[in-house]
């Protein structure tokens, strides 16, 4: 179709004055690691950037089967608009699953764990609510809550966790703590029992509500880790959890499980979101956990990412002597934390990593508080994806990278 007079598109830029953007998208920043994924797909970069699932662990046999008998046997349903608080029976396997007392009631099937965050950002926060992390923390949550413009504050934290006197102090008036207690997104640390049950005494002490969040508790190597701290104090908790790394992050299949008084807020929030998960989704990852497939799946997942966590730390040992570098020993998960030599900064560094085939993410991103003085030397390695030999090789092009940033030509 033609049509006479002036065309719209004939002055450059004169669409865009017509549009004023809400004073929240300023607040929205591009995510850092989904950046520097882009470049990861230049040919022979190794990547310990991304924190994505090995794609060689998808339970792809599996889930094919599952979709036949899905469609076979309720086609129509999962092909049609569903109830906004998620598909019955996941709901109640959900339930079933965790290691405290939830009713099916309680729990909100959400479009990924990310949604979860950001449901609880719109129903929790205002501007310039006062909300607590920990130092560093997950850099999603930071971008799911900076909508709601509130005050993030990070709180000191040790290899051991949370310092309890600095979040003590804090308390008082924050609208909750948003922590990841198991193999913690970026760090890998976790919470030992005593500062699990200290961090939850002092919660209920002060009135503290908390965020669980809980993506990567499966993925321990040696032990599980201890009982959730919301299971501890239910009331005073909202807890988070994923599909992405048991079966497929593709799903995008997570849920949260809250206090029945905030429940309905959080519903109605999704409602204006999205409607609801999609339902074939959801019943696809039903078949599969009711059907048994975590009982050998997990061991699988816990036994290659354990592989791959020791080739990176042999790596590290071998590559890393004499330059003055440190890290952690995570116990579960796919991260782990380094930390540079005095002086160094992680995103200064990237580009020779880059150039010499090897990619992280650099610490700074993960920080809450800019006056962090000790964040630029972090940096964050993600073993998941690469095998041993490729780790080999991008932890000691990672070394030369180092070496040669500390001693310029």
């Amino acid at each position: 179709m033609t049509h006479s007079g002036s065309d719209p598109h004939s002055e450059p830029g004169a669409g865009a004055q017509r549009w004023t953007l809400a004073r929240r998208a300023a607040r929205m920043n591009p995510s850092v690691i989904r950046e520097l994924l882009k470049l990861t797909e230049r040919p022979g970069v190794i990547s310990f950037a991304g924190g994505l699932p090995a794609p060689d662990t998808f339970p792809v046999e599996a889930m094919r089967a599952a979709c036949d008998r899905v469609l076979r046997t309720d086609g129509a349903g999962a092909l049609q608009y569903a109830a906004s608080e998620g598909y019955g029976p996941l709901r109640d396997w959900v339930a079933r699953s965790l290691p405290w007392d939830v009713d099916p009631a309680q729990v909100l099937v959400t479009t990924g764990s990310q949604q979860g965050l950001d449901l609880v950002g719109k129903v929790l926060l205002d501007a310039g609510s006062r909300v607590l992390v920990e130092t560093p923390t997950y850099l999603g949550a930071l971008q799911a809550f900076a909508p709601m413009e509130p005050q993030v504050e990070g709180v000191r934290c040790t290899d051991a966790g949370l310092d309890l006197a600095d979040l003590e102090a804090r308390a008082p008036g924050a609208r909750f703590l948003y922590l990841l207690p198991n193999f913690q997104n970026p760090t890998g640390r976790s919470l030992a029992e005593a500062p699990r049950a200290a961090l939850s005494a002092l919660a209920r002490r002060t009135g503290l509500p908390l965020v669980e969040d809980n993506p990567y508790g499966e993925l321990w190597f040696d032990a599980p880790p201890p009982l959730p701290l919301t299971a501890r104090d239910p009331a005073g908790c909202l807890y988070l959890g994923s599909f992405s790394k048991v079966l497929a992050p593709s799903l995008r299949l997570g849920f949260l499980v809250a206090p029945p008084a905030l429940l309905p807020k959080l519903l109605q929030a999704k409602q204006a979101a999205d409607l609801h998960t999609p339902g074939f989704n959801q019943r696809l990852a039903h078949a599969l956990v009711e059907g048994g497939l975590l009982d050998d799946h997990l061991p699988r997942l816990r036994t290659l990412y354990r592989e791959r966590r020791d080739a990176m730390l042999a790596a590290l040992a071998r590559e890393m002597a004499g330059l003055d570098v440190r890290w952690n020993r995570p116990e579960g998960g796919m991260f782990l934390w380094a930390r540079l030599p005095a002086g160094m900064d992680a995103a200064q560094l990237l580009p020779q990593a880059v150039a010499r085939g090897v990619a992280f993410v650099p610490g700074a991103a993960f920080h809450p508080d800019e006056a962090d003085r000790d964040a630029p030397r972090t940096l964050r390695l993600s073993y998941a994806t690469a095998t041993p030999e490729q780790i080999d090789r991008g932890i000691a092009a990672l070394a030369q990278a180092i070496a040669s940033h500390r001693s310029p030509a």
